[in-house]
């Protein structure tokens, strides 16, 4: 389109917008009819326009300038894995992500596979150093990009407990951190948890911070660490919801916090974010629909500056890992960013009025949230406390109260619901949260889905048909 277009037309003012507006209200009250608030109390207006623009717009640090695509792969068996992973790197797949909750043969997994320039997530849920050790030092070995996931805290908020004891874990990351000449991408940051759980993005954002603010102050008053971490990279695993522009807002949020929280300790500002779409608003029923949310979810990820998106598959909350998921899943990006022109991610949401709004928003009052946090001890301290827990658990139950009254709606669940979909023959995982009582030494945070408590009534009447 051509520029001199515009010239054609005068510039409007927003007093202008808004007294038009006003006028076609025909006597509605402006801000009960159009201004909306969030749940993380911020108002949405209906319309963002230049003039009250107070600052230029943003400059997000570090933002990608491309994503890669990542498959997930589940390690039972070493050999299949390693055959799985050759197959989707045909496939279109760019980075690999793998998870374990045993040690395996690192020689085997790998055999055969170029790791020059694929980088490698590895996400465990154990700690051993001897085995961290050997992941490093192939990783070194074979010039490696590996991004192991070492977050002992993020292990105590999940499971309610330390690995061992909390001067046991710290004394085997000291020595993981210390074993590598170039730490980066090790020390993680698992932020899944709190949005899987019912946080909202405010929460999220100052919780992240608050979570690197315990490694980064950690390590900064132990010299060795400190010396060897500075210019390493940490690693965000994040959770993007079908809150379109807030997640992309979120993304752009958190490189802004962490890069100034960084700074302060003289660290590397830059982090690496994996993004994955939300367990949250996932259902069982009507379960195409998943596919729906998680294109958009994604969507928000590449263009809030992700550096590597894993998609969701759609049936991954009820069905094991399968090849037409996880191929469905994958072409889902192949086709964003092949298709559709989301091939690169040089910032496009730069500039746009109502996102440039609300990063600002949300960085300012998570930044707020995150200094009463420290003011108040810190993230161990408040875990210990259950002020986190119950904060996310007050934040969960006002947005359950949305969709309960269908304020918030999830189709196939709560709106436009297929009473002939019946799914109990078709789980083949445990699709609620877990009662798994056990001694812990503080609450932990569990993930729960939104639409739970509608899918058990649903499976009840199921079986008395």
């Amino acid at each position: 389109m051509s520029s001199y277009l515009f010239e054609e037309f005068d510039e409007v003012s927003a007093k202008q917008w808004k007294q038009k507006i006003q006028f076609d209200l025909k006597g509605a009250d402006y801000n009960n009819t159009l201004i909306s608030q969030t749940l993380e109390g911020i108002n949405i207006n209906p319309f963002y326009h230049k003039d009250q623009e107070q600052t230029k717009p943003l400059t997000i640090p570090f933002h990608p300038k491309t994503w890669s695509i990542a498959q997930h792969i589940f390690i039972d068996s070493e050999k299949i894995a390693n055959k799985i992973a050759k197959d989707v790197l045909n496939r279109g797949a760019e980075a690999l992500y793998f998870t374990s909750n045993k040690e395996f043969n690192i020689v085997t997994l790998f055999q055969n596979i170029d790791l020059k320039n694929l980088p490698i997530y590895i996400n465990i849920s154990f700690l051993s150093e001897t085995f961290y050790k050997s992941l490093i030092s192939f990783s070194e070995k074979n010039n490696a990009t590996f991004y192991i996931s070492l977050d002992i805290i993020g292990n105590l908020a999940k499971t309610g407990n330390w690995f061992k004891s909390q001067k046991e874990d710290h004394a085997k990351l000291d020595a993981i951190l210390l074993h590598t000449s170039k730490p980066e991408g090790l020390l993680s940051i698992d932020t899944s948890l709190y949005q899987n759980a019912g946080a909202n993005c405010v929460q999220q954002l100052a919780y992240s911070l608050a979570h690197a603010n315990e490694y980064l102050n950690y390590i900064n008053n132990n010299e060795a660490l400190r010396n060897s971490f500075k210019e390493s990279i940490i690693y965000f695993h994040i959770a993007t919801s079908s809150n379109y522009f807030f997640e992309i807002a979120k993304i752009r949020a958190l490189r802004l916090l962490y890069a100034s929280l960084a700074t302060e300790y003289g660290f590397n500002p830059k982090c690496h974010i994996v993004s994955k779409p939300s367990k949250r608003n996932k259902s069982i029923y009507d379960y195409n629909v998943n596919m729906l949310r998680t294109t958009t979810e994604c969507m928000s990820s590449v263009l809030g500056g992700a550096d590597t998106i894993c998609n969701l598959s759609y049936d991954a909350i009820y069905h094991k890992s399968n090849e037409f998921g996880e191929r469905i899943s994958r072409n889902q990006l192949l086709i964003l960013k092949n298709e559709s022109y989301f091939d690169t991610n040089k910032n496009p949401s730069k500039g746009s009025y109502f996102i440039e709004t609300i990063t600002k928003q949300l960085s300012e009052k998570a930044l707020i949230l995150f200094k009463e946090i420290e003011s108040n001890g810190g993230l161990i301290t408040q875990l210990f406390e259950g002020t986190i827990q119950r904060k996310i658990k007050e934040s969960a139950k006002r947005e359950n109260e949305l969709f309960e009254k269908g304020e918030i709606s999830l189709v196939g669940s709560n709106k436009h619901p297929n009473e002939n979909d019946l799914m109990k023959n078709e789980l083949e995982l445990f699709p609620f949260i877990k009662s798994n009582p056990r001694k812990t030494l503080i609450e932990p945070i569990l993930e729960k889905r939104l639409s739970e408590k509608l899918e058990k009534e649903r499976l009840e009447k199921e079986n008395t048909l």
